[in-house]
């Protein structure tokens, strides 16, 4: 059935419309402005005083970790290891498939109030390897309604059979365009030369998904058990295929960022994290130069990417000593660079308002201060919304799957269940010590 959304502003990074139109089934089929619209639509909605964009894109998360939140246990790190050990490392390893599961629905709705229409996760679960990253699936993608795109953290400190397993049987799956794949792996810090080498026999030239370089630790182990830096590491056993998705790497050397480069990998930000975890910040300035693809997640620190922007501009401005070192133009990179990775990975075209382009769409309330136009539509959104985008409707797929900021299941029933899962979890966790 046709959709319209009429009378909003409409701003896509490319083209901005002061009073328009959007029209859309699956994919959008017409847009322009109200003066000439003439469009015979079943369902019109009344977008006087949206903004209309395409929904965003969460570059790197971890669902399961919105079952951290309130969550009190002994905490003293010295170290990134400690953080690791103390925290994120007690809720994994008691994860099962249904506290997975729930953990998505509440994630995933929460992300998607926050103007996320497609989701890029790095999932752990200790207790159920097999399974998980369906669960995920059929919260993200079936209960909620977005785009996933999901993989299993491989690492020695889990089955790594049942790892490798898991992530093959993903990537191998039917993917219809809401659903993508990456081949999953911890960290450097947590992979033996024998488990790189078993995951390098299992990939297709699949790209993987890996926090590179997150602590100086990762460096130390990589070069005291493999005599090479992590990149190196990963790149000497043939990991690193083109969409290979690197986190973080804020500890990167020149001839690193050179590999990189040459094999036509992306870079996801997460200074939000870095700076809660105290490790470092990246080297945007090194990767933008050489003009390494770079898009932006939050780590599963909040379900917000919008200011995932503009913590990673305030902190190169203070890096670099000058507010020129990362601009509304070096945003406006970003945001593309997203779009383009999450359309070749869902095979897909995402981000932009124009026929031809999927229907992932949100709109928000704004009804600027100053005089908005094509010029200047992008500072608007950036210092105007970014730091508390509230998605009023939202479409994927043409699917609408929030209206009055309500989605059209029993939201209060799903967030109980989330509760009782929790606590399960966060039981076993304190009976485990």
């Amino acid at each position: 059935m046709k959709k319209a959304i009429i009378n909003a502003r409409i701003y896509d990074y490319e083209t901005y419309i002061e009073r328009g139109y959007v029209v859309f089934d699956t994919t959008v089929l017409a847009v322009g402005s109200m003066n000439e619209f003439t469009e015979d639509v079943e369902d019109v909605i009344d977008g006087d005083g949206m903004l209309v964009l395409p929904g965003f894109v969460l570059g790197h998360t971890h669902i399961y970790s919105t079952f951290a939140r309130g969550l009190a246990l002994p905490f003293n790190p010295k170290d990134f290891q400690d953080i690791l050990n103390q925290l994120w490392w007690k809720i994994d390893r008691q994860l099962d498939n249904d506290t997975t599961y729930h953990s998505a629905v509440v994630y995933a709705t929460d992300a998607l109030k926050n103007g996320i229409t497609t989701i890029i996760d790095h999932h752990a679960s200790g207790r159920e390897i097999e399974g998980s990253l369906e669960a995920l699936r059929r919260g993200v993608v079936d209960k909620v309604g977005l785009r996933g795109a999901f993989c299993f953290e491989t690492s020695d400190r889990f089955d790594v059979e049942a790892c490798i397993r898991e992530n093959r049987a993903f990537l191998d799956r039917e993917h219809n365009g809401k659903t993508a794949a990456h081949f999953g792996l911890h960290a450097s810090m947590s992979l033996s030369e024998t488990t790189l080498k078993r995951v390098a026999s299992s990939l297709d030239h699949d790209p993987i998904h890996i926090h590179v370089a997150e602590s100086e630790l990762d460096q130390e182990l990589a070069e005291k058990q493999a005599q090479t830096r992590v990149v190196e590491r990963l790149d000497r056993h043939g990991l690193l295929h083109k969409d290979a998705l690197i986190v973080h790497g804020l500890f990167l050397d020149n001839h690193e960022l050179d590999i990189l480069k040459k094999r036509d990998v992306t870079v996801a930000l997460n200074v939000g994290s870095n700076m809660n975890n105290a490790v470092g910040l990246p080297r945007y300035q090194e990767l933008k130069n050489r003009n390494i693809p770079i898009i932006v997640g939050n780590d599963g620190l909040s379900t917000s990417v919008t200011n995932e922007y503009l913590t990673l501009m305030q902190t190169m401005h203070l890096k670099e000593g000058t507010p020129l070192a990362l601009g509304l133009d070096d945003v406006h990179t970003l945001i593309e660079t997203a779009y383009d990775y999450a359309s070749r990975r869902f095979k897909v075209k995402l981000g932009k308002i124009k026929p031809g382009y999927e229907a992932d769409l949100i709109a928000v309330p704004y009804d600027p201060p100053t005089p908005m136009d094509a010029h200047n539509a992008l500072g608007h959104l950036v210092y105007g919304l970014f730091a508390s985008m509230k998605a009023h409707t939202a479409f994927v797929g043409g699917r609408m799957v929030l209206h009055h900021y309500r989605v059209p299941w029993n939201e209060k029933r799903a967030f109980n269940d989330a509760r009782n899962a929790a606590q399960t979890l966060w039981n076993r966790i304190t009976k485990e010590g």
